[in-house]
């Protein structure tokens, strides 16, 4: 909707893409507000000396309320008693910038709809200590084609904020949507949307209709570190769960579940090597994986392997990994780990090979 605020959410990392880099960029290209998951998200985000508007959108512990405050984090309030506690806490060190939290269907954080939760989102609202400048829910079902229930869930929202206006309670700014009613339910955007995944260039459905431009931000490469030809009837791996059936080309990956890449897909994903898939073969190490290479593919250390991303006319992103994996794109691309290098790049060209995770 035009005119409605956009609070880029950069937590886990930026969704594993790197979150200073990730934040900064979304900052330049005109986001107003970064959302993050726990305060000390927020204040690495500080210490980085990265400004304006940050919302913690999960639970802030009493122990982390004064340095959030005086780190003009915006903190979010999800009951009477997290409220007190908070303002509490904080004393001090400020007045404390909060939203207030409204569950409308997602059964996680928030005030309830009823009668009991209004009374307790007034008497949040009339706590000294605290400056109420917001109130959101979290959409549960946005992704699904049947809009039925989020529907109910923006209804009941708005429906309450009404009852809170009644009592002189009113919020400067009001959100609800994720990337989801971003693309597909304009009606929800009120006053700011709130992007996750969307903004790492996937969708959390295949239902809904990709906006002009999208598409993946991050390529995951590696490189050859060893390969071998094996005889027929060799196990590859722990539990000698993959076993060769002719003379083949094996070739080793410095890269494992500690990384990231999920043990899951052992036996069961593929990686790129010369614009060729090559299979998991056998399980996925700690620290390694091993794939199998189609015959006459001459490949030799150091070649370039894409785990996640394109490789002349072929690709894998996170959703068909995740499909494989039994789990969601979401997954897959915050479990990469810390020790895989991020790489920020303008461009596909020019990047080095080597264990990294190279948004681009």
């Amino acid at each position: 909707r035009p005119g409605a605020a956009l609070m880029a959410v950069v937590k886990a990392d930026g969704y594993g893409h790197g979150v200073l880099e990730v934040a900064r960029t979304a900052q330049a290209a005109g986001a107003e507000w970064l959302g993050v998951a726990i305060p000390e998200e927020g204040l690495q985000l500080r210490r980085a000396g990265i400004g304006g508007p940050i919302l913690v959108l999960g639970w802030t512990p009493p122990a982390q309320a004064a340095s959030a405050v005086q780190a003009d984090l915006t903190l979010t309030v999800s009951s009477l008693a997290a409220a007190r506690d908070l303002a509490f806490a904080a004393r001090g060190a400020g007045l404390a910038r909060v939203h207030l939290k409204v569950d409308t269907g997602m059964g996680r954080l928030g005030v309830l709809t009823g009668r009991e939760g209004l009374a307790e989102a007034v008497a949040i609202c009339r706590l000294p200590g605290l400056r109420v400048e917001g109130a959101f829910t979290h959409f549960a079902a946005a992704d699904e084609p049947d809009r039925t229930f989020t529907l109910r869930q923006l209804e009941l929202f708005q429906d309450f904020l009404a009852r809170l206006e009644e009592h002189q309670v009113t919020f400067a700014l009001r959100h609800a949507a994720n990337t989801a009613a971003l693309i597909d339910l304009p009606e929800s955007h009120l006053d700011l949307v709130r992007p996750g995944l969307g903004l790492y260039g996937y969708l959390p459905s295949r239902h809904l209709r990709p906006p002009p431009g999208l598409r993946p931000a991050l390529t995951w490469r590696t490189q050859v570190s060893h390969v071998k030809i094996l005889p027929a009837g060799s196990p590859v791996g722990y539990g000698r769960t993959y076993q060769t059936v002719r003379p083949t080309i094996i070739a080793t990956l410095p890269v494992g579940y500690a990384d990231g890449y999920p043990r899951s897909l052992s036996s069961a994903a593929d990686v790129l090597l010369h614009s060729r898939r090559c299979r998991v073969a056998g399980r996925v190490c700690m620290d390694q994986l091993m794939v199998e290479v189609p015959d006459g593919l001459d490949i030799r250390v150091g070649d370039e392997v894409i785990l996640l991303g394109q490789q002349g006319g072929d690709s894998i992103d996170a959703d068909e990994l995740a499909g494989r994996a039994g789990t969601i794109a979401h997954e897959i691309l915050t479990g990469i780990g810390p020790r895989v290098p991020r790489v920020h790049l303008h461009g596909w060209e020019g990047a080095d090979i080597g264990r990294e995770a190279t948004p681009t």
